[in-house]
């Protein structure tokens, strides 16, 4: 149901030079109209511009195309509701009269039934009709009293049952009575912006703040005790295209002493309070690496880790489930079953994929790494017993623990010897068609399958095998050789089979994933094998691929579809036979995207490494993985500049932005808790939680894949779609704006890790040690390097490079 406040920043920067007062009407003159309150509940009932925006079907795909909707209904069906078509979320008053419209055609002559009801179980219907359709195009109008008062009404045509295929045409829905619409207006005040967590008292303080004053705005900065401890002068920056705000900057940072309850006041208006402390970010690194657990698949979660998230295991083959512990290959794929238990559910659904969990994967095990090696890093804040799972107390650190539930999974995914296509991964596992929203793992019905293997699965595996080999080794031996003999066998898989791609249509019950361009695979999992095993033949492939000199970070930053980032940092990073000007050729290649973003950060009112037009699915990702960039250029450089970047870009997901929210659940006097999700389905069934804390929504978006955001986002004073920044729409059903997804939360427990590693010297000193290997590297942090075996040990500085 779309929801009516009172006037915001949003409104006023897409309404032009309208009056709009809030309540659906313009004032007169100087050309305006007047703007009627609308009555009309469907959205998008014309298909104008072949747009299917508000509708869904299921049982068959949609299309839109010259204004109208067409659906090819398969034969077959043995019931009418097998094969549906309509819109949800519309609003029913009960005792209210409706008139309902449309224009329908068949390829030949059929019965179909038209009817308006709940949109959840148990479906009641308020009104229902038999429609006789022909192949001519016919107007039918009805009219009904509805006896149902909701808004999460639906209305849905039936179109199941027949023997033979057929073509639904659809055109002109309309369902007219009731209450108004309404505008969707977000609530945003107070317009002064800030990191609503907090800042490091050494750190950059800045906020943004949306007013229309041309000249500097007197500011305060006001303690938790109600005193006064800076003041200053805004500065302007005009019109910020990525949200249709004029807005001006604060900077604050010479408040330095540690407190709760800040507030900063700026003409009158104060931010949400704010905490100046070392710790802010302890929290939020145990918080985001936390989600982990909650997402594992094939184990029981224990109420004690984590109080009001137990559940049954999932997919382990208990009824209703079928099971992970053997799954059959898709149709043609192959003739074996494989066990596949275990692993991270990816997302909002019950599928799990070889291609994510390598990234999300590779982080985790990345911002271990970087604890090891890296003068900022902490080990002991990652080491045995900081997270509440099952497996601490085994004297191995418990993000290496988490990480491997990941990596046994991609492991089991490997085609077995003597199969076709051995060595390979499958690329995905999930059920056959999508199950419903909410639903608990356990009790998912549906048969799973094992799609078919791709190259862009296997090198995910090698690259990801080859880095747990190093960073295991210490703590389980043999764990450590049964990866890096999987990664060697992937490799030489992925090179014997280079283009086997996933199919961009394989979306029934799971995403695609799919990606037709592997040289960054390729690129990425050369450079994990040749830092483990320092063999001559992984560096000859790494020379010649296009990567080796190549723009390996673009302005997108890294991705799980592009991941040759990945390989540069830690060829840049991590203690290799890398020698001479190749290793400082990827250091200098980190450097320059660092510095590209942090361009960017200082061109952004809301200092953000993406502009107007970086905004997409997973935005927030895009941020941290850009961030990510900028950190490892302070880890080189120990400039202080990319240091400051990083925690100004981390405001931005913990509420600097336009909507005035933080993306990441817990944290925040506004965040988002209402995120997509079968598991935490809150917002559908008060029985099943929220999201838990630390868990990242994917961000403003102005794609509006899904329906929900475009029927909501959509519906403006103006009739125009929102700026970027407000692309966005805390509800479970917007999938495209703010689902979950283990590689967003993977990129933010690394960036969390790193701001929780900026403190001041001896605040959280060592000695840390990895296996038997101590260094001491320069003051009095201590910090362990893995070295592999047969291997000399050359000891460099990250700050100076010597």
């Amino acid at each position: 149901m779309v929801i009516v406040r009172g006037t915001s920043d949003w409104s006023s920067a897409n309404r032009g030079s309208s009056d709009w007062d809030g309540a659906g009407s313009a004032g007169h003159g100087r050309g305006m109209v007047t703007v009627k309150e609308p009555r009309e509940q469907v959205f998008n009932g014309t298909f104008d511009g072949n747009d299917t925006a508000g509708w869904f079907s299921a049982g068959t795909a949609l299309a839109a195309a010259d204004g109208k909707l067409r659906v090819q209904v398969p034969g077959g069906t043995q019931q009418r509701w097998d094969v549906l078509v309509g819109e949800n979320d519309i609003r029913l008053n009960a005792n209210t009269p409706y008139a309902i419209s449309f224009t329908a055609s068949a390829s030949r002559p059929v019965t179909i039934k038209a009817q308006v009801q709940l949109g959840d179980k148990p479906y009641t219907p308020t009104w229902a009709q038999d429609v006789q359709l022909t192949t001519d195009p016919q107007q039918y109008h009805y009219s009904f009293t509805s006896n149902l008062d909701t808004g999460r009404g639906q209305v849905s045509f039936q179109l199941g049952g027949s023997g033979e295929a057929w073509t639904f045409t659809l055109d002109d829905v309309s369902l007219v009575g009731g209450e108004p619409a309404g505008w969707y207006v977000p609530e945003t005040d107070p317009p002064v912006r800030v990191n609503q967590v907090g800042y490091l008292p050494d750190g950059p303080k800045r906020a943004t703040v949306v007013t229309d004053a041309p000249d500097p705005r007197p500011w305060q900065v006001v303690s938790g005790a109600g005193e006064v401890v800076a003041s200053g002068r805004s500065t302007p920056r005009g019109l910020d295209a990525s949200s249709g705000q004029k807005v001006h900057t604060v900077d604050f940072s010479a408040v330095t002493a540690p407190g709760t309850g800040y507030v900063l006041r700026v003409d009158g208006q104060q931010s949400f309070p704010f905490t100046v402390a070392n710790s802010i970010y302890d929290r939020l690194r145990r918080d985001a690496l936390h989600f982990f657990y909650v997402q594992r698949s094939g184990i029981t979660i224990d109420d004690a880790f984590v109080p009001g998230y137990a559940r049954p295991a999932g997919h382990v083959g208990v009824p209703p489930n079928q099971g992970d512990t053997s799954v059959p290959c898709q149709p043609g794929t192959g003739d074996y079953r494989l066990d596949v238990r275990g692993g991270w559910y990816d997302a909002g659904d019950h599928g799990k994929y070889v291609v994510n969990g390598g990234i999300a994967t590779a982080q985790l095990l990345g911002l271990y790494e970087r604890a090891v090696t890296a003068k900022t890093g902490h080990p002991a804040a990652l080491g045995d017993g900081t997270l509440d799972i099952p497996e601490h107390g085994n004297k191995v650190p418990d993000v290496l623990d988490e990480a491997r539930w990941e990596l046994e999974f991609m492991l089991r995914m490997q085609v077995p010897d003597g199969r076709p296509n051995a060595g390979m991964a499958h690329h995905k596992v999930h059920d056959r068609g999508w199950t419903d929203l909410p639903c608990l793992p356990d009790q998912d019905p549906k048969v799973r399958e094992l799609h078919p293997p791709s190259t862009a699965a296997t090198l995910n595996l090698a690259a990801t095998a080859a880095q747990a080999a190093r960073l295991y080794r210490p703590f389980d031996a043999a764990f450590a050789d049964r990866c890096l003999a999987a990664a060697r066998t992937a490799w030489k898989a992925a090179q014997e089979h280079p283009a086997m791609y996933a199919r961009p249509d394989d979306t029934d019950g799971g995403g695609a994933y799919d990606d037709d361009d592997v040289r960054d695979e390729f690129y990425w999992a050369a450079a994990e094998l040749f830092i483990t095993t320092g063999e001559q033949p992984f560096l000859d492939y790494l020379r010649s691929s296009p990567y080796w000199t190549g723009d390996a970070f673009r302005d997108t930053g890294p991705g799980w579809k592009f991941v040759a980032a990945l390989g540069r940092i830690d060829l840049a990073t991590v203690p290799s036979k890398l020698a001479g000007n190749d290793r400082d050729a990827a250091r200098n290649s980190v450097r320059e995207a660092a510095d590209h973003y942090l361009q960017t950060i200082r061109d952004q009112a809301y200092g953000v490494p993406i502009g107007e037009n970086g905004y997409t699915w997973g935005s927030t990702s895009v941020i941290l993985n850009k961030l990510m960039v900028i950190a490892t250029a302070f880890d080189l450089t120990g400039d202080q500049r990319y240091r400051d970047g990083v925690l100004e870009g981390l405001d931005f997901i913990l509420g600097r932005n336009a909507l005035n929210n933080s993306y990441v659940t817990g944290y925040g006097s506004r965040c988002s808790h209402n995120q997509h999700s079968r598991i935490y389905g809150h917002q559908l069934d008060p029985r099943l939680p929220q999201p838990p804390a630390g868990s990242i929504a994917g961000g403003p978006n102005p794609g509006l894949e899904d329906p929900k955001a475009k029927k909501v986002l959509f519906h403006t004073p103006s009739g125009e779609p929102p700026k970027p920044q407000f692309c966005y729409l805390d509800d479970i059903e917007s999938w495209s704006t703010n689902e979950v997804a283990i590689n967003w939360n993977s990129a933010l427990a690394w960036v969390a890790s790193f701001a929780a590693g900026q403190r001041p010297p001896g605040d959280n000193d060592g000695p840390y040690r990895v296996g038997d290997v101590t260094v001491r590297l320069s003051g009095d942090h201590q910090v362990d390097v893995v070295v592999p075996v047969g291997w000399s040990l050359h000891v460099e500085s990250a700050a100076t490079g010597r």
